[in-house]
């Protein structure tokens, strides 16, 4: 009987152990390299068969979006009704969708031809001027059943119009996917649709994947067994490892820098020659003289500028601006305490800058950031491009070298915490418990904080604790954030230390409250897993 139940129990391993690798191709014809991969790491490269082809599957809809989006078609919406069991992609019934959220969503109906009155000969012509093949071009075949040759996927989506546009939106698909999973191993380096339709030899069984861009525009196509998620979760450590940390292609607005705002220049000398410089762009070796007597030598590509009153300035790119100051507040080593401090300084930026023209203004100062007066070094560059994009919403931010404290992330225990293995998501999570990884262009907080239900736990905890100290298990914690739930029961996000609940307005939602914080209080131990021992404890902590 013991060895009956063993069979069954090692029959899910035993069958996924026999799947097929995971397909993976990036970069344009004729340079395509093909990638194998298993759940963990890559099996084999070499060059993408010219016959390699694939369902479409929902990838039909980045061509409409890509179409909307370049030939200015106005937003038209869809409004659920409650009556398309499909809706489930889009809104609840009552709810309106819009252009990127139906792309990040997948939601078909939005993208309908007859929902956005599509005409078919505009469609065909767009297309054609574009020398797109025909399964692009011919409207009734843009379907997800029609197979295509992944070459002329990758090659279409190398020169899709609207690209710039597709993957800052497409950031949100990595944003929203599910556990954390996918984001904590890849960042912000992908920037994919996903796809998924019925296996090619089983119509009970699901094939998926994803389609779209790098960060810095390299075509990127990927194909499985199974759906579109479950590949992102399950091959998110080997995609991981083979998924380049490129530069990004739009490395984001300038930031205008005033350098050493605290300590005014006297002059600007070369460093070979020694010569004076007058206003204008620096280019080479330089060393700056300050009224203090203090000497600092510096280095620029066209960047730092001499103004007419003899200071510096320099112009950067956002990205460029994150790697000096990573290189100059800290280091890019341990490389998840330098991915979650470069997040952090991206959404400092966010938060503490001015507009200046078309450019952010921020000043290099102790106050503030400090900036590297020299080109960023390759490490903090990739730890830049790595985290492109990313920032944190629903809560302010600072840092400190050493001192933690209410939003702050102090380095030293980010340097510690990676050490003991977390990743830059659980590191910013413990620094920022209210805060989300989010966007730039649109920061929206994950968790809509509920301050009084926090307080309220807080409060129980003295009371609590005679009574849960001899609890096996029980580890008692303050570092945690109660959020609004939205929708489904309440439960607890104990990797990012977040408590979703109803609210405070009853009993059942006090008894929820404490139910959950328990979940977290035991997360390390079996009782944690336990819903009647969880469950009980509750219940005689509130109505005992």
């Amino acid at each position: 009987m013991r060895l009956g139940w063993l069979c069954i129990a090692l029959l899910p391993l035993l069958v996924r152990a026999g799947e097929a690798p995971l397909q993976l191709a990036i970069g344009a014809p004729p340079a395509t390299q093909l990638l194998q991969l298993n759940h963990q790491n890559v099996l084999s490269r070499g060059p993408l068969p010219s016959d390699l082809s694939a369902s479409l599957g929902s990838l039909w809809k980045l061509f409409v979006y890509a179409y909307l989006v370049d030939t200015g078609k106005p937003e038209v919406g869809y409004t659920c009704k409650g009556q398309d069991r499909d809706e489930v992609y889009c809104c609840k019934a009552g709810e309106r969708i819009e252009r990127d959220q139906a792309l990040t969503q997948s939601c078909g109906l939005y993208f309908s031809p007859a929902n956005l009155k599509l005409n078919a000969a505009d469609w065909h012509g767009y297309w054609q001027q574009r020398q797109a093949p025909l399964w692009i071009s011919d409207m009734a075949r843009l379907q997800p059943q029609q197979r295509v040759p992944v070459a002329e996927l990758l090659q279409q989506l190398g020169s899709l119009p609207a690209q710039e546009q597709a993957r800052r939106v497409l950031l949100d698909v990595m944003l929203h996917a599910p556990e954390g999973i996918t984001l904590g191993a890849l960042g912000g380096r992908l920037r994919v649709k996903t796809w998924s339709w019925l296996a090619d030899h089983d119509a009970k069984a699901r094939q998926g994947g994803f389609a779209g861009w790098l960060v810095d525009g390299t075509p990127v196509w990927a194909g499985g067994t199974g759906t579109s998620q479950r590949i992102l979760k399950d091959y998110a450590q080997a995609l991981g490892s083979a998924l380049p940390a490129a530069a990004p292609k739009d490395a984001g607005q300038c930031v205008q820098v005033q350098l050493f705002a605290r300590y005014p220049v006297r002059q600007v000398r070369h460093k070979g020659t020694g010569q004076l410089v007058g206003a204008g762009a620096l280019r080479g070796d330089y060393e700056v003289q300050f009224a203090n007597g203090n000497r600092l030598p510096i280095t620029s590509e066209g960047e730092l500028f001499v103004g007419a009153d003899g200071q510096l300035t320099a112009r950067l790119s956002r990205e460029d601006y994150v790697a000096r100051v990573l290189d100059r507040e800290a280091s890019a080593q341990p490389v998840e305490a330098a991915k979650a401090l470069a997040i952090t300084i991206r959404t400092y930026l966010l938060q503490s800058a001015t507009r200046s023209g078309e450019c952010l203004s921020i000043a290099d100062s102790s106050a503030s950031q400090r900036v590297a007066p020299r080109p960023a070094s390759d490490g903090a560059r990739q730890i830049a491009a790595w985290t492109s994009d990313l920032v944190l919403a629903g809560s302010p931010v600072n840092y400190h070298s050493d001192k933690a404290g209410p939003d702050r992330l102090a380095w030293q225990s980010a340097v510690e915490q990676a050490g003991q293995g977390l990743r830059y998501d659980a590191i910013l999570a413990r620094a920022f418990p209210r805060a989300s990884l989010s966007r730039w262009d649109q920061p929206i907080a994950a968790c809509q904080a509920l301050a009084n239900a926090e307080t309220w736990l807080k409060k129980q905890q003295p009371g609590w604790r005679e009574r849960l100290q001899g609890e096996l298990g029980y580890v008692e914690t303050s570092d945690f954030a109660v959020c609004q739930l939205n929708g489904g029961k309440p439960h607890v996000d104990r990797e990012r230390q977040r408590i979703f609940v109803r609210g405070l307005y009853s009993l059942q939602d006090r008894l929820d409250l404490t139910h959950e914080y328990l979940h977290l209080a035991f997360a390390a131990h079996p009782n944690g897993q336990d819903e009647t021992y969880i469950e009980g404890l509750a219940r005689h902590l509130l109505l005992e």
